[in-house]
């Protein structure tokens, strides 16, 4: 027999702020970390990366709120697998650059192409059980997203304008710190899932 609709539920704008700026601080970090590797960020520059972090941050929700359980349940036994990847990857081809001494021209941009790709699901990517969450809640997603997305971005503009003036401030040898800082959020992000063990829904 079916059951009886439900409602959606409406969260109060401070949890759900609460809940976008928990969700935005790998954003926020990445940020930082991408543009002190860079020195020098360009108004083009910080607009792709925040546009694509509030993207994908918002995203994510969607995806885990519309899979529904037994997809969330099996997408988070190796989500922080991927993430802890995705920023070695990046952060660890950071860190071989600047050991390397490459040429300005030379050295990749994270706001561009795969690597931004990326980072931007690296970030995102714990936002999955969220939206398991608001389904389970029966939260109103449309209006959480919105919030959720722009809040990463605007928390990645922060983040890049801060990342950028220390860069300009440090000079080269900042590039190796920010691939660093790459490589030690993903090896957070995979710490804490373990040292918290299976959740409720594993």
């Amino acid at each position: 027999r079916s059951q009886p609709h439900e409602s959606p539920v409406a969260v109060s704008t401070l949890e759900l702020l609460a809940v976008a700026f928990g969700l935005a601080m790998d954003a926020f970090a990445v940020s930082i970390a991408c543009s002190v590797a860079l020195g020098s960020v360009s108004a083009r520059q910080v607009f792709r990366l925040s546009f694509h972090f509030g993207l994908f941050q918002a995203l994510m929700p969607l995806i885990g709120w519309l899979a529904g359980t037994r997809l969330a349940q099996s997408f988070s036994t190796w989500d922080h697998w991927i993430a802890f990847a995705l920023l070695l990857l990046v952060g660890g081809k950071a860190v071989l650059g600047a050991l390397g001494g490459d040429d300005e021209q030379d050295r990749s941009d994270p706001t561009r192409g795969l690597t931004m790709v990326s980072l931007s699901i690296a970030v995102s990517i714990d936002a999955l059980a969220v939206g398991l969450s608001f389904a389970m809640l029966n939260v109103t997603i449309w209006s959480a997203v919105i919030v959720i997305g722009i809040v990463a971005g605007v928390m990645t503009i922060i983040g890049m304008r801060l990342g950028s003036r220390l860069g300009q401030r440090f000079g080269r040898q900042m590039e190796l710190t920010g691939g660093l800082v790459l490589v030690g959020i993903g090896v957070k992000i995979l710490a804490d899932h373990i040292l918290r063990g299976p959740g409720p829904m594993a």
